[in-house]
């Protein structure tokens, strides 16, 4: 039987192109994009196009969230001289070896460019490391021990930039590399994370210019409607792949694509450039993983992983703010019904789940989710914790909460309440839900390390952010998790050894198939089943039906101990189980399981 021939690379490079740019040399610039991942003369075989559909993960991946700083040795601060002089990269390269090689096998390190502002995300230069973090041999030497992401901060670039410099003196490359507004245009439909007036005016060698600054006037949107720019960054993604890194996380990607008269958010061209990278990615490396950072609500954020063509992965923005009110309310109402909304992960894409991260706890994703109230709630208690609120403008002169911004640990002190004796039940708790679910886990290390909100850095800087951007002296770390009774050594201790235990069962892979259970809303409880070779798209026959493993994963997510019959489980009695978190076995089927405040099981059946 013939079989249609598959399109080239390149003709599946122009299809995407003609979408984003109907007025150039397609094949001109397809040609050059291939060439900057050196992908000539690359043919696609059925075989290849069928691996880009699968899985690139597994129940033993587990991902680490970091600043190349987060734990460094301050100059001076060592009695060895060479000790003092280790470079930060190294210093946390160390500190996963020491304490979270066992547990931890991917590793984000957020932007490690120089940069002007913003902790990183204003990069000056793409291809170099900030000689304050280390060099490009520590980001090797690390990617031979991890899977290792990097930040692709790809929707604007600091004013500082060479690229800009060359912007406002006419000179190339950077002359046209820059979106341009004009004040009288309406530009009152334009999404913006921030409160700052959307165009900085600057002097240019053409004259007066008003660039757009989506958000910050020191971060300057990138113009993706000159070809040039697309090229600019496919060369730069080739220097990371170069480098060892091949998880690449796609920061502010939904901003990207500017028209006049629109909401400049989610916009055709930007899912067709997302497309376009993930075909020339994959030919280039096919382990890759790229990772969309869209802060909006979920049906919005679930349109990039497009019809298994786009990102592989997106960030699960709903899960923190939901599982905050969760455990501030007591009620797990509203993250159920989240939860049965959210569409199973096709194959070969999966969920970032995450609770904690440099940023603060998002309330966007929360529209349509919880009522103005509730948000409120979560403010108005928060706040008694020692959050601080950053705002966005949502129309001229009107500005509501954007996020939160609060160390997890400290976030978890009690609930609508007050505060409590159950901070580490329930801060152990959340991360159970997150390790339980689908997707990956991805733990920020400053919950890992139980890390209190950083008020005086917030002092230092003005920025609400930065309560949940410590710096860790590493020898300051190291007294903290030798001593027992410590926020840190409870936190590492535990969350390891819970992870480890994830990371053992077949039932807690990331596209394994979760039914949520219908029981009392201070519960939350789901199943989960080990994939068949069906949900892998593959096939086998055996005489006798295998069995696979399952575990109901049950919290109180209350401060009241809590009652429940097993018989509302309905636990197949042919099977011997267990609670993987206790070890203890569970015989009588019919009996009831009680669990005190923030307590949880994970009942498996092999």
């Amino acid at each position: 039987m013939n079989q249609t021939a598959a399109p080239s690379l390149i003709e599946q490079v122009i299809f995407h192109l003609e979408k984003v740019y109907p007025d150039i040399d397609h094949h001109t610039l397809a040609t050059q994009l291939i060439e900057a991942f050196q992908l000539n003369g690359v043919a696609e075989s059925l075989q290849q196009r069928q691996k880009k559909r699968q899985n690139h993960w597994d129940e033993s991946d587990v991902l680490l969230i970091t600043y190349g700083d987060s734990v460094r040795i301050p100059p001076g601060s060592a009695n060895d001289p060479d000790i003092a002089q280790e470079r930060p990269l190294q210093t946390l390269h160390q500190f996963w070896r020491s304490h979270l090689k066992t547990f931890i096998n991917a590793v984000h390190i957020l932007p490690f460019f120089p940069f002007s502002s913003d902790d990183g995300f204003s990069v000056m230069d793409y291809t170099l490391v900030n000689p304050s973090l280390g060099e490009w041999q520590d980001i090797q030497a690390f990617s031979k021990d991890v899977t290792l992401m990097s930040d692709l901060v790809i929707n604007h670039a600091s004013a500082r930039r060479q690229w800009f410099k060359n912007y406002l003196k006419n000179h190339h490359p950077g002359a046209d590399y820059f979106v341009e507004g004009d004040p009288q245009d309406d530009l009152s439909q334009v999404v913006r994370p921030r409160t700052s007036p959307l165009l900085k005016t600057v002097t240019t060698k053409q004259g007066t210019r008003h660039v757009w600054c989506t958000f910050g006037h020191d971060q300057v949107d990138l113009n993706f409607a000159n070809p040039e720019v697309l090229l600019a960054f496919v060369r730069i993604i080739e220097t990371y792949f170069q480098q060892g890194i091949r998880w690449l996380r796609l920061d502010a990607i939904a901003f990207l694509w500017k028209e006049v008269g629109t909401p400049c958010i989610h916009l055709p061209q930007t899912h067709e450039i997302v497309r376009l990278l993930r075909l020339l990615i994959e030919h280039r490396c096919p382990d890759a993983v790229i990772v969309t950072e869209t802060n909006v609500p979920n049906d919005e954020n679930l349109t990039y992983l497009g019809n298994a063509n786009e990102a592989h992965m997106v960030y699960n923005f709903s899960l923190p703010p939901l599982l905050i009110h969760t455990l501030l309310s007591g009620n797990a109402h509203h993250i159920k019904s989240w939860l049965m909304s959210m569409p199973p992960p096709k194959l070969g894409t999966s969920y970032l789940n995450f609770i904690a991260s440099h940023d603060g706890i998002g309330l966007r994703p929360t529209e349509q989710l919880l009522s103005d109230q509730e948000r409120a709630d979560i403010v108005t208690t928060l706040k008694t914790f020692g959050a601080k609120i950053s705002s966005r403008e949502v129309e001229p002169n009107v500005v509501k909460p954007y996020e939160i911004n609060i160390s997890l640990i400290d976030a978890c002190k009690g609930t609508h309440k007050g505060q409590d004796q159950w901070q580490m039940a329930r801060f152990i708790c959340a991360h159970g839900v997150m390790l339980a679910l689908e997707g990956i886990p991805a733990f920020y290390i400053h919950s890992l390390l139980g890390t209190e909100n950083d008020n005086d850095k917030v002092k230092h800087t003005g920025h609400n952010r930065s309560i949940n951007r410590h710096r860790w002296d590493y020898h300051q770390l190291l007294e903290a998790l030798d001593d027992a009774s410590s926020l840190s050594h409870q936190a590492l201790v535990q969350l390891s050894v819970l992870t480890t235990l994830r990371k053992q069962q077949a039932a807690f892979h990331p596209n394994a198939p979760r039914t949520i259970l219908h029981l009392e809303d201070h519960w939350l409880a789901f199943w989960r089943q080990a994939l068949t070779p069906a949900d892998q798209g593959t096939e086998t026959r055996s005489d006798e039906p295998p069995i696979y493993q399952q575990i109901f994963a049950v919290f109180n997510m209350s401060d009241q101990e809590q009652r429940l019959s097993l018989a509302d489980l309905n636990l197949d009695p042919n099977r011997p189980w267990q609670d993987l978190v206790s070890g203890v076995a569970v015989r009588d089927l019919l009996g009831t399981l009680s669990l005190p405040p923030y307590a949880f099981v994970w009942l498996s059946n092999l």
